[in-house]
């Protein structure tokens, strides 16, 4: 009897146990924006991972662009695979620039900057509005800036729970100005596989400003109807929109 019971049980185990996925031959690099870090990414480093995916997520200052890519860089080095390198809002700054790193194998813009050379967060900034878009409501503290702590909720994550959207407002890290003024000099869209996430619901940067870039870097694009926080309020989505940059992915 002792025989069957122990079968049964080791069956019960072995039901129960959750499928670990087989280790992808991509790495997965994640790039924060400003004024968050990167916990913002938790649900999506979770089902990336879940699928098979080594995930490092960057912890950059956002105090200076060339420190913010020194640091993505060095986040890159530690990559076991050639690298799928994902930035989001001021991320994509960071990632046109660390993108031009041999290891890395193709580019993902959520909700980004894409700028071309020559080109700052500054410059990009100076487009016009179109009538019914936002632009962000930035305050000047010092040498930093910060959005509007009354006006976070609204503006940067709408569609997502206002607990944790006033938390992030009242938890914001400073942006610096040398981060926002430096213009980039290395364009890895230029020779790099690139996906853009437009965010049509964006308060941010404004979607067409987004489609612009999109258009321009010669990215395969989708639109989603979402906050600037589309990692927060889409994260299935957006972990689907990143593994689609895995042209070596065998599902």
């Amino acid at each position: 009897m002792k025989p069957l019971i122990s079968a049964l049980a080791a069956m019960t185990l072995a039901t129960a146990a959750p499928a670990i996925a087989a280790e992808r031959t991509v790495s997965i690099v994640l790039v924060h924006g400003a004024f968050v870090d990167g916990s913002g990414w938790k649900d999506t480093y979770n089902i990336l991972s879940d699928a098979g995916y080594e995930v490092l997520v960057v912890q950059q200052p956002t105090i200076t662009l060339r420190d913010d890519v020194a640091e993505t860089e060095r986040v890159i080095a530690k990559a076991r695979h050639p690298v799928i390198l994902v930035g989001h809002s001021y991320g994509g700054m960071i990632i046109t620039e660390a993108g031009d790193n041999p290891k890395v194998r193709s580019l993902v813009y959520l909700a980004a900057f894409a700028p071309d050379a020559g080109e700052s967060v500054s410059t990009l900034a100076e487009a016009p509005v179109p009538a019914g878009e936002h632009k962000a409501p930035l305050v000047t503290e010092g040498n930093y800036l910060l959005v509007d702590r009354d006006k976070f909720p609204t503006s940067f994550a709408a569609d997502v729970d206002t607990a944790t959207t006033r938390f992030m407002g009242a938890a914001q890290l400073p942006w610096g100005l040398q981060a926002v003024q430096t213009k980039v000099d290395r364009v890895a869209w230029k020779t790099k596989p690139t996906h853009y996430m437009v965010t049509s619901e964006d308060h941010m940067i404004p979607p067409t400003a987004q489609r612009t870039m999109a258009k321009r870097s010669g990215a395969k694009v989708t639109e989603m109807k979402s906050s600037h926080a589309v990692m927060l309020s889409h994260p299935r989505e957006v972990a689907a929109f990143i593994r689609s940059a895995d042209t070596s992915a065998a599902d």
